[in-house]
């Protein structure tokens, strides 16, 4: 009973949280593509304030950075949880096994590693697209500029 548990757990981690990371990463360059496209798309010149073009700019930027900035702590509660069921089996055992507490350690890291490879990324998609707003913004300021003198 209590190996199945374990058994259970371990799976939860591994996949649970390797599971939303996936789901992070996935979110995260879903919404990097959509915003090039509606980058793309944007004619400045329909916009009459530059507020107005800072709210359509803006739609998802914000949960890009959420997502960059989340995911090692997503990868870190891996970790933390699966040291935790390694060092539990092996009390509940009472022997130490090094090849059994490898195996758990290097689990329980992959979810860390998981999370870094889904935040830098995610963070790498909201600079491209804080400097792509940047300068669409700079285009507005231009052309608001030109159709006053």
């Amino acid at each position: 009973m209590e190996n199945s548990w374990l058994g259970l757990a371990h799976n939860a981690v591994d996949y649970g949280i390797i599971g939303i990371l996936v789901m992070m990463s996935i979110v995260s360059l879903w919404l990097f593509i959509e915003r090039l496209m509606a980058y793309g798309s944007i004619r400045i010149g329909d916009y009459e304030s530059k507020e107005e073009l800072e709210l359509d700019l803006g739609n998802n930027v914000s949960t890009i950075a959420t997502i960059g900035s989340n995911a090692p702590y997503v990868g870190l509660l891996g970790t933390v949880l699966g040291i935790m069921i390694t060092f539990y089996s092996l009390g509940d055992v009472g022997a130490v096994d090094p090849k059994k507490i490898m195996t758990g350690l290097a689990l329980a890291l992959k979810a860390t590693a998981m999370g870094l490879v889904v935040a830098i990324p995610a963070i790498v998609f909201y600079n491209i697209l804080l400097r792509k707003m940047e300068r669409l913004l700079a285009q507005w300021d231009i052309n608001a500029h030109k159709n006053r003198g």
